[in-house]
């Protein structure tokens, strides 16, 4: 079973939208399963503290690296080999490529960080990967988090109805998917483009070939340079 364990302040959020549509049922299916772990466990003193102001001074607080190494130590083995992602506006951007290689793994342990951030030596000493899921800033990692679960889990085995359906979908190819219709044939006097109806398998693919080109060029020619590497 593929496994994930989110270290959070807040760990009545999940499994939140994953626990509805497919993730859901491969929830409930056992195919991959949550496991959360209150960071606030391992707080201080009798409000169970967690944060603290920042060194040189500034706004805001910042989640001590003796608490959070602690909730670490406590919440997972040793021999846990699961990659450790901290969702985190500095890291690299999550890609479909990385969503590949997580979903193949055994699964992911996702560290949820809130206010400025958390202690930068707690991620040097337990060895955490920072990850982000976009140029944005959100209040705590909680939902970046979701997003890079959903992004995992719709890829193991059993999940989606048609496992052919995912390799046709944006950044698979390294171009965005092509246009999509359906019933009815004409719809405000739109109408589907008649290839999609001739039946000839070979035209569809390549009309639909050019079109994912089309909108790439349009709306993301920083991808074409990339045709055909992973992402």
């Amino acid at each position: 079973m593929w496994r994930a364990t989110i270290f959070t302040l807040f760990p009545s959020m999940f499994p939140g939208p994953l626990g509805v549509s497919l993730a859901g049922d491969a929830l409930v299916r056992n195919i991959f399963e949550i496991n959360t772990y209150d960071i606030r466990a391992q707080g201080l003193g009798r409000h169970r503290a967690v944060d603290d102001t920042p060194a040189g001074g500034g706004p805001g607080m910042v989640i001590r690296a003796d608490v959070l190494a602690a909730a670490l130590d406590a919440g997972l083995a040793a021999a846990d080999r699961r990659p450790r992602l901290m969702l985190s506006p500095r890291g690299p951007a999550l890609t479909q490529a990385r969503a590949r290689a997580l979903a193949a793994g055994e699964g992911v342990v996702l560290i949820c960080g809130r206010f400025e951030g958390v202690d930068e030596r707690v991620i040097e000493a337990r060895n955490l990967e920072e990850i982000s899921i976009g140029d944005y800033v959100l209040s705590g990692g909680e939902i970046a988090a979701m997003v890079v679960l959903d992004a995992c889990v719709r890829l193991l085995p059993g999940v989606m109805g048609k496992e052919a359906s995912g390799f046709e979908e944006s950044f698979e190819s390294g171009l965005l998917e092509y246009p999509q219709f359906t019933r009815p044939r004409e719809w405000e006097g739109r109408e589907i483009p008649p290839v999609l109806l001739s039946g000839d398998h070979a035209r569809i693919k390549a009309w639909r070939e050019a079109e994912a080109l089309r909108v790439t060029r349009e709306r993301r020619p920083d991808l074409i340079a990339d045709v055909g590497k992973p992402r």
